[in-house]
């Protein structure tokens, strides 16, 4: 099966990595793709909002199968330019509609859609310039902490946690009166804060049936503890211990079950990932977002747990056959780490020569490319914040962790900081507070 991959992080590497092991794959392109990726599949020079670009490709090269990794595409409606064209119509697709994407592109829809299908999430209200002062008094009476969310696409650094009723306002001005986050923030949605303890849980939906995937939970903080400032992801760890079946049971009752036939019954076409951002509190789960895609780092964790053929899985979701699929899971641990350039998330410098990528780790352990590229001298260089993560399988987490640590001291380029505590808190010989 002739297949296009679209995007360029460490989450489209992993996905090409499984999807090259498919015996369905000839060939995988990968749109731009990275230095990883292209041991891997063919990379193509595409921008992933360039939607006439990709479609002439898909027609030239005959593409069977598009799948989308990061969010920005589906937000703005490739999977709509794709159906409304007569040569590409039938291209398998990966990815919801326009609509279905809004489940991420904006929290105001999220919420109302969790509102109207009883899916737990935290208490709300939505703003806007126009009851910019009726926002002010709602802040004022809030009990703190307060939740501001930039209802847009906002790279992941759109909420912000309020301390104090003065941050509060501050931020809430800056957001809707300053465009702090440009048009994302055009409307501010308020949220109760939910005390508790994270974790993504991932899907796969043919619009009506589904199947889950392995767990996940990620560090976003820069600094070690979960401090410092967010970042896009610092690293993750599958399973999560606290995700037991019965835990687990109460996540898809009340939460997936309920999103996919949401859906299904409001008639939004979405055949691809889900991917819900919950909170533990008390043992009992709350949505704090949707995304239309995997997550990342997650997916360098969820993927190579994942034993079931990536590729039949998505030809069964484009056939709305998804419930005749079992999933397969790696009983292993998986904890991948992220190495970034000095200075991110603030600002970091690019260009740094990475030496030691090409060791010989064993086969436990996988390097998946983020930000990085191959330079006139052919030598791989850094070109992002995230520039690479490295993902280990162990026996549990704290052998999953060393192990990626291991491989991590072989590994230089001038700057690099990574976290050491992945997974601190399901480490056995951490004190009792976890």
């Amino acid at each position: 099966m002739r297949i296009l991959l679209l995007g360029s992080g460490g989450r489209e590497h992993a996905l090409a990595w499984k999807l090259n092991q498919s015996v369905w794959t000839n060939p995988i392109y990968i749109a731009p793709g990275n230095p990883g990726t292209a041991a891997l599949g063919v990379n193509v020079p595409l921008g992933i909002n360039d939607f006439e670009a990709i479609g002439q490709f898909c027609k030239k090269e005959k593409i069977e199968m598009v799948i989308v990794g990061p969010e920005e595409p589906l937000v703005n409606g490739i999977y709509d330019h794709f159906k409304a064209d007569e040569e590409l119509k039938d291209i398998y697709f990966i990815g919801p509609s326009k609509e279905g994407a809004q489940l991420e592109g904006s929290k105001a829809f999220a919420k109302a859609f969790m509102q109207r299908h009883n899916i737990p999430t935290a208490a709300y209200k939505e703003f806007t310039i126009d009851n910019y002062e009726e926002g002010i008094k709602y802040l004022q009476q809030h009990t703190l902490p307060i939740v501001l969310k930039a209802d847009g696409l906002a790279a992941g650094k759109g909420v912000v946690i309020c301390q104090s009723y003065v941050e509060a306002i501050a931020e809430f001005e800056l957001m809707l009166q300053q465009a702090k986050f440009g048009e994302a923030s055009r409307k501010v949605v308020v949220e109760d804060f939910l005390s508790g303890i994270e974790l993504s849980v991932f899907a796969i939906t043919d619009g009506k049936n589904y199947v889950i995937l392995p767990e996940a939970k990620d560090y976003k903080r820069i600094g070690e503890g979960d401090k410092g400032l967010n970042t896009g992801g610092m690293g993750a760890v599958s399973p999560v211990p606290f995700a037991t079946p019965g835990f687990m049971h109460k996540v898809e009752e009340r939460v997936i079950k309920p999103t996919i036939d949401g859906l299904y019954k409001e008639g939004i076409t979405y055949t691809g990932f889900v991917f819900f951002g919950l909170i533990n509190v008390n043992g009992e789960p709350y949505v704090i977002e949707y995304n239309c895609r995997m997550g990342d780092p997650e997916t360098e964790v969820v993927i190579p747990r994942l034993e079931t053929d990536l590729i039949g899985l998505c030809v069964a979701a484009t056939q709305q056959e998804l419930d005749k699929v079992v999933v397969r899971t790696d009983k292993r641990a998986a904890a991948t780490i992220m190495a970034v350039s000095r200075g991110y998330p603030t600002g970091y410098e690019k260009g740094y020569e990475i030496t030691g990528l090409e060791g010989r780790y064993g086969k436990q352990s996988i390097i998946f490319h983020a930000g990085t590229k191959e330079d006139e001298n052919k030598k791989i260089v850094t070109d992002g914040g995230r520039v690479f993560c490295v993902t280990s399988l162990g026996e549990n987490i704290e052998e999953a962790v060393n192990t990626s640590l291991d491989v991590l001291d072989n590994i230089h380029f001038d700057g690099i900081y990574y976290r050491t505590d992945i997974g601190y808190e399901f480490k056995p010989q951490t004190s009792g507070e976890a």
